[in-house]
């Protein structure tokens, strides 16, 4: 069998992170997707450094399993060719600030009116309505409104940012279960439907857990470090030449850690003898167990504590990490090769289907208006149709990176 999404069309107007690694988890899954872009390649190919032969890899790494289009929806009949392309198609997905696609013709009544059957996905930055509606936003901005900075850091740091774009990455995910969704609702209704996605709103879902403490509590969480605010220990500890990850909290693993450690008398310290004492007393706990784990390397420690059935890891950095057997023996990543920039490897989806497995070594990230002609002709139009909407400057074959 082929993909669990064999059949189905994706219309992908979107550009930046959040909508191209959606409509990329969905080719993944077999979804033939039809990458919509301006003249010139949407402004996400020039996201860098670094790049590849001129081409952000960062694009490169969100837009596998894909072709390209190129359509000026500035210029008369652009959103026309848009339409026709939808009607051939079960989802249209965009990340225009709320109202543009309207009035760039392409929003989801236009689009409805010539197939009811299509699912329209809007991301945008903070959904659209409330006071936040016409805002622009990005990663960043929403990250800094939607509360994530304020928990993450060090107690003595200033405000920090996750290190990957966790509101882009959210949205892309949930947009990708609603259009899941939205296909199965589909299935019984035989209707399509409108789904708006904000990364604001992907954000605070995203932070469930402290949300939870903090709407239950009325305390806001304070920026711990590496470390969890409901359990303890959870957090990394500096070893001789590195840092060890541990989590060792429950009533079991506690007493093994502190066997483990050689101070089995901390397990019983009125102190540390419940998470919920070591949490509340924290600074106390780490000054007890930060010079233990400074006398060993951080490969002794975690044979250590494997031994002990202790969770833990070794804090890894990217060139670690891709070079760790585990990660190269379970086909985390996969290389594609591309016309224009050669090989490109990426991570692959995560979910792996016995029966449907999905490819990630289907297109290449496409360079612009690589398939204009192939999609075009592919939704209905005719041979002249194609060559009038070249000649005119409406769409481009353009094949520049």
């Amino acid at each position: 069998m082929g993909g669990a999404l064999d059949g189905i069309t994706v219309l992908d107007l979107s550009q930046g992170a959040a909508g191209p690694t959606c409509a990329m988890h969905l080719g993944d899954l077999g979804a033939d997707i039809l990458k919509v872009e301006p003249p010139g390649g949407e402004w996400g190919r020039r996201l860098g450094p670094p790049f590849v032969a001129g081409v952000a890899a960062a694009f490169l790494g969100m837009n596998r399993n894909k072709r390209s289009v190129v359509i000026d929806l500035k210029k008369p009949g652009g959103s026309e060719v848009v339409l026709r392309l939808a009607e051939h198609c079960d989802v249209a997905l965009e990340s225009f600030r709320p109202g543009v696609a309207d009035r760039l013709g392409v929003g989801y009544e236009a689009m409805a009116a010539r197939n009811p059957r299509l699912i329209y996905v809007a991301i945008s930055a903070f959904g659209q309505s409330g006071p936040w509606r016409d805002r622009p936003g990005v990663d960043g901005v929403a990250q800094a409104m939607g509360g994530i900075m304020s928990v993450t850091g060090t107690a003595d740091g200033g405000p920090v940012k996750v290190g990957v774009p966790a509101a882009d990455m959210a949205a892309g995910l949930f947009a990708s279960q609603s259009i899941l969704a939205a296909l199965f609702a589909r299935e019984r209704t035989g209707r399509g439907q409108r789904v708006d996605v904000s990364l604001l709103d992907s954000l605070l879902s995203f932070q469930v857990v402290p949300l939870s403490m903090f709407l239950a509590s009325g305390n806001s969480p304070q920026r711990l470090g590496s470390a969890a605010p409901y359990a303890a220990p959870n957090e990394a500890f500096a070893t001789r030449d590195g840092h060890v990850m541990v989590a060792a909290y429950t009533a079991k693993r506690w007493p093994a850690l502190c066997e483990a450690l050689g101070r089995p008398e901390l397990a019983t310290d009125e102190r540390f003898d419940s998470n919920e004492k070591r949490v509340r007393g924290r600074p106390a706990l780490r000054e007890a167990l930060e010079p233990i784990f400074e006398t060993r390397t951080t490969a002794d420690w975690i044979g250590v504590l494997d031994g002990a059935d202790i969770l833990c890891g070794p804090l890894l950095t990217y060139e670690q990490l891709v070079r760790e057997e585990h990660v190269t023996q379970s086909n985390a990543l996969a290389t594609v090769r591309h016309d224009a920039v050669g090989e490109v490897t990426a991570p692959v989806f995560p979910g792996r289907f016995a029966d449907t497995p999905g490819d990630v070594t289907g297109p290449p990230p496409p360079v612009p208006g690589e398939h204009s002609e192939a999609i075009l002709a592919q939704c209905g139009f005719d041979g002249n149709e194609i060559q009038e909407l070249l000649g005119s400057g409406v769409v481009s074959g353009d094949r520049r990176p």
